[in-house]
């Protein structure tokens, strides 16, 4: 395929947006070449500036479960927008998208709406650490809770030390509040509580990994962090940014069965719109301003836009519940296809897989944490993607991102994604 207008674009957005993209994994730099440039969008499928169709596997990145440019969705921004786009006061919708999202999810009494997943996760841990009076958390190696300060940190010297800045701009002060644990490794968390005895606030995960790949938890490994964050007093939050209302009705709490203290969402929430929203027990949210101490606001949460849109998505998806098992039983039957493509081919593989999210990774060994996932060999990924971009799939550009799959791609597309993976030359 032909991407010279999508080269012509990227090298004037350098000129005036920091290496030309507003998010960096859009840039290629881990699969190299120039990103393409997208004008359009429907259904499962993507057009690029270039007059190219392409096969949508990102989905945006998750929000888009039924579908680039979903009718429902597009209609309801559009009358909102009628009547003004914001207005820095309480709407009425406001309201509706909380109730009808609290009623899908268990275990949780009341949300509150911000614009964007990392906005979500720095609020929850601030509200974890004012309802705990402690100020230490935990977050797990290759698990990604946007770039707020608190979640940008690398290993330290050891299991029991506090990690370091893996970003100029982040200090050690706020470095040596936040451990580092391995992810499916319940040992290497007790050790880490144990050394910091009454200090921690909460443990933060992403239930469902889908920031080095996508990683399934163990059944032991969740069961016991639960157990212990109950054990130590530690609140429990997951961040469900990508799996809340995608993976089921209730997200991962549902199908994990696995009670959060604090939950995190964003991305299916806002229906392609920048929405965020953290939610808990009336007990813990009742700790937020104006009701509580813990001081959190935003001018534009609760955009109408957003609002509307999330609203419709929401309601489209509580009213098909069917929806889930259609997109795992999708993400099933691509699994197969290229797990049959890339056996035939003799090029080591693992596939990891949950609901309708699923990730390829070149490699022997299984892949159940960030350490065996960047294990992987990238410029086997380099040719997989390329080659696959080159027939008209767009799939993530980084080894270490997740796809997300639409309800929108019919079986039809799925065997055109891997015909044209029996094309590779590996």
């Amino acid at each position: 395929m032909i991407y010279q207008r999508s080269s012509a674009l990227f090298a004037e957005a350098k000129k005036y947006i920091p290496g030309g993209v507003n998010s960096p994994v859009r840039a290629f730099k881990a699969v190299g070449g120039d990103p393409i440039f997208v004008k359009k969008a429907k259904g499962a499928y993507l057009y690029d500036e270039d007059g190219n169709k392409l096969i949508d596997y990102i989905a945006s990145w998750g929000p888009l479960i039924l579908g680039h440019a979903y009718g429902p969705v597009i209609d309801a921004v559009i009358d909102k927008a009628r009547k003004g786009t914001s207005f820095g006061m309480p709407t009425e919708i406001e309201t509706k998208l909380a109730k009808l999202a609290i009623s899908m999810v268990p275990n949780m009494d009341k949300i509150r709406f911000v614009n964007s997943g990392t906005e979500a996760c720095m609020s929850a841990v601030r509200l974890a650490r004012g309802y705990t009076g402690k100020d230490k958390i935990i977050k797990f190696a290759g698990c990604y809770h946007g770039h707020s300060d608190s979640f940008l940190i690398e290993a330290g010297s050891g299991a029991v030390t506090f990690g370091s800045p893996n970003s100029p701009g982040v200090t050690q002060g706020t470095a040596k509040d936040t451990l580092l644990a391995t992810y499916n490794d319940l040992k290497d968390v007790e050790t880490l509580v144990e050394a910091n005895k009454g200090e921690i606030a909460a443990i933060i995960i992403e239930p469902i990994a889908g920031n080095m790949g996508c990683i399934v938890p163990s059944d032991s490994f969740m069961k016991g962090l639960r157990k212990l964050c109950t054990k130590e007093s530690v609140l429990l939050i997951f961040d469900e940014v990508m799996t809340g209302f995608r993976l089921a009705r209730g997200g991962a709490q549902e199908v994990l069965n696995i009670k959060a203290d604090i939950v995190t969402y964003g991305k299916v929430i806002g229906g392609g719109l920048p929405v965020g929203a953290f939610a808990a027990k009336a007990e813990i949210m009742d700790y937020l301003a104006p009701d509580g101490p813990v001081y959190q606001a935003g001018t534009l949460s609760g955009n109408p836009l957003a609002m509307s849109a999330g609203l419709a998505m929401l309601t489209a998806l509580n009213n098909n519940p069917e929806v889930f098992q259609s997109l795992a039983d999708k993400t099933e039957y691509l699994h197969k296809g290229i797990a049959e493509v890339l056996t035939e081919k003799g090029v080591a593989h693992q596939i990891n897989r949950f609901g309708s999210m699923i990730s390829v990774h070149f490699t022997d060994n299984p892949v159940i944490d960030f350490a065996s996932s960047a294990k992987g060999d990238n410029e086997t990924f380099k040719t997989y993607f390329h080659g696959m971009l080159d027939k008209g799939i767009y799939l993530p550009p980084s080894a270490f991102e997740s796809y997300f799959l639409n309800d929108a791609l019919s079986y039809a597309d799925l065997d055109t994604t891997v015909a044209a993976l029996k094309q590779i030359k590996f």
